[in-house]
């Protein structure tokens, strides 16, 4: 019931390396990066199954990197950070965050913390999560039952995907359908940004829509029509 692979994101180097320890022990994959910076610039920056991210970084801010995450991946994503303040829990999780565990939280705290993140996702159980298109109403329906009004621009992009399940759908494909200014690089953006963005006001769940960097966008779950 824990994540295959992680990326914990400290610059604190003893927590970050007892805590990368603790985890491998259990048989978790960690990747140690001291700064977002770091984290950002390697291979497959986005392509961690989860992510443990402290606020207080070198190199781009924690928040924007949360942000920056959330627009890229559906992973889990855990804060453990020593930053205090009444408003930190409500940046955090507007950022895209799951979690907050504030410092000093033990490593047991943090392990539960991953394993609800993760369990509640639906990856850390056999039942595999469905989401269910239906043109006719306009809606896309969540795994938890959630529904999900959608904008025309919405319902277009969702055929996309469920025309090519598992596969990543081409930016200038998606850009055709859409109708979009080609010469635009942001319009693309926006448009999958503000559907993402319905969708988490809707659901808790994780949205399973990906970004390829510089190819395109993928649902990373199983797409029905209704």
């Amino acid at each position: 019931m824990l994540p295959h692979s992680l990326a914990l994101v400290d610059d604190d180097a003893d927590f970050s390396g007892y805590l990368a320890e603790f985890l491998t022990g259990l048989g978790v994959s960690v990747s140690s990066f001291a700064d977002s910076d770091d984290l950002l610039t390697s291979d497959g920056a986005f392509e961690h199954e989860f992510y443990v991210v402290d606020l207080m970084l070198p190199g781009i801010d924690g928040l924007d990197l949360l942000r920056l995450l959330r627009k890229r991946t559906n992973a889990g994503i855990l804060v453990v950070s020593g930053k205090l303040g009444s408003d930190v829990f409500g940046h955090v999780i507007e950022a895209g965050a799951d979690m907050l565990l504030v410092k000093p939280a033990t490593f047991e705290q943090i392990l539960t913390g991953i394993r609800a993140i993760y369990r509640r996702s639906g990856r850390g159980g056999s039942q595999q999560e469905v989401w269910v298109l239906d043109a006719a109403h306009a809606t896309l329906r969540a795994p938890d039952g959630a529904l999900i009004e959608l904008s025309p621009t919405d319902l277009q992009v969702m055929e996309s995907l469920l025309e090519h399940p598992g596969q990543t759908v081409g930016r200038d494909e998606l850009t055709r359908r859409l109708g979009l200014d080609s010469e635009d690089p942001n319009a693309l953006h926006a448009t999958i940004y503000r559907l993402r963005r319905r969708i988490e006001r809707a659901t808790p769940a994780l949205v399973p829509l990906q970004s390829r960097s510089r190819q395109g966008y993928l649902f990373k779950a199983e797409l029905r029509r209704a």
